[in-house]
């Protein structure tokens, strides 16, 4: 049977003390080396004096139900995700802001090693994965992009921390903004930030560098930091750019392309390329980016379609479709636990689609950003894909997020992206 290092005699009575009392079953979470605590493992919350009253967002002790100290944690009144632990000992408010720089200091080391000439961008801090919850920051070549997602962090200081860490830490550096998570806003209740640059290394803020150029394994992106999904683009999926160009061939398709980063990717090995996706803003920015690299890409043209990736391979698929490589990178289709059902049904229709659209000999590079679908689940319904459609299917490769999205053991939810490289008999 499993034990557990925390006791299992009935809790004592709730002491009033200074900042959350949390459960059993979070205490057990976080001495597992897990940093969340969710609303509904908050027993109680104290002021200063130990009275039970509203306490602002910020930092709070936490303690178990007999008063054992667990750690300071960011505290946020409204969201479903009360406390995010950033210390396992008592922190003084005065030491936060040190710790902060002193961690974002770390997490821009650790990227020093990724970034070379084919690639000038890169994810410079993953929240939870850096011992920062809350905090993103990526690098758009000259541009960083920041975002404060828990109400705990909405500071002037934590954001001017931010911002000098960035400015003379990252060399090259131009401009540095924040760009808000409106859904994350909201969950929160963060006050919407002031818009424009915080930080620009030339000039006048209003005259700042807020879109650009950038690089990934030698191919050119534009990046607009006040359009687009997230921080503007995706870089978690540079990884799996390269392996889809190295075992991509032939006629290549790419479903939910989103802004062409993959079908770029397949244009420099495949024959001929098309990309899909339902929005026409991000089929506009994807001609563009083909536009940057046509002399890279040696002439290959890339044919974008508008259209529902569901109803498009059905349509396909059943009037006889043929092509070499699919690669499937949908949204994630579960941002909820409750949605992870719908999500398999999602997953195992495309993938189903594309087991009858490849040819003998084809590769099928299929992805999951859903945290709330584990690998061994999205692997599941691929295969039960593979199956229905007759097809035998070899495991090539299995991978996740590139190396500047670190996956730390203890945080399951910092391992969200799945990829399989698949060869299709």
């Amino acid at each position: 049977m499993p034990t557990s290092s925390y006791p299992r005699h009935p809790a004592p009575p709730i002491t009033p003390r200074f900042g959350a009392t949390v459960s059993r079953r979070a205490a057990e979470r976080l001495l597992a080396g897990h940093v969340w605590v969710y609303q509904s493992d908050v027993l109680a919350m104290g002021g200063p004096g130990g009275k039970e009253e509203a306490v602002a967002p910020g930092l709070v002790p936490v303690h178990d139900q007999g008063g054992r100290m667990l750690g300071t944690a960011l505290w946020s009144p409204t969201s479903q995700i009360s406390l995010r632990l950033v210390s396992r000992e008592h922190l003084d408010p005065t030491a936060w802001i040190p710790l902060l720089r002193q961690r974002l200091q770390a997490a821009f080391e650790r990227r020093e090693a990724l970034l070379d000439e084919g690639t000038d961008s890169c994810r410079l801090v993953f929240s939870e994965a850096d011992e920062l919850p809350g905090i993103i920051i990526d690098k758009y070549a000259g541009i960083a992009v920041f975002q404060l997602l828990a109400a705990g962090l909405d500071t002037a200081a934590v954001r001017e921390a931010v911002v000098e860490e960035l400015s003379t830490g990252i060399a090259g550096l131009r401009t540095v903004l924040e760009r808000p998570d409106p859904r994350i806003r909201e969950l929160e209740s963060l006050a919407a930030p002031a818009l424009g640059p915080l930080w620009s290394a030339t000039g006048p803020l209003e005259d700042a560098e807020t879109a650009n150029e950038f690089r990934l394994n030698g191919l050119r992106f534009h990046h607009d930091s006040n359009a687009g999904q997230k921080t503007g683009a995706f870089l978690d999926q540079r990884l799996n750019y390269r392996l889809a160009a190295q075992y991509g061939h032939g006629e290549a398709l790419d479903v939910c392309t989103y802004q062409g980063g993959f079908a770029l990717h397949l244009a420099t090995t495949c024959r001929s390329v098309t990309g899909l996706d339902t929005s026409e803003a991000a089929l506009e920015v994807a001609e563009r980016n083909l536009e940057l690299n046509r002399e890279a890409l040696g002439g290959i043209e890339v044919d974008w379609v508008k259209g529902d990736a569901f109803a498009v391979l059905r349509d396909w698929s059943d009037n006889g479709s043929e092509y070499d490589t699919i690669v499937l990178d949908p949204p994630a289709f579960a941002k909820t636990k409750r949605a992870a059902d719908n999500a398999m049904r999602g997953y195992k229709e495309l993938n189903l689609r594309a087991f009858q659209m490849l040819r003998p000999g084809g590769t099928l590079v299929t992805c999951s950003c859903s945290h709330h679908v584990s690998l061994q689940d999205f692997q599941d319904v691929v295969a039960a894909a593979a199956g229905d459609a007759g097809r035998r299917v070899r495991l090539v490769e299995r991978t996740g997020a590139a190396l500047d999205h670190p996956v730390i053991l203890t945080i399951p939810e910092t391992e969200y992206l799945k990829c399989l490289v698949l060869e299709v008999e």
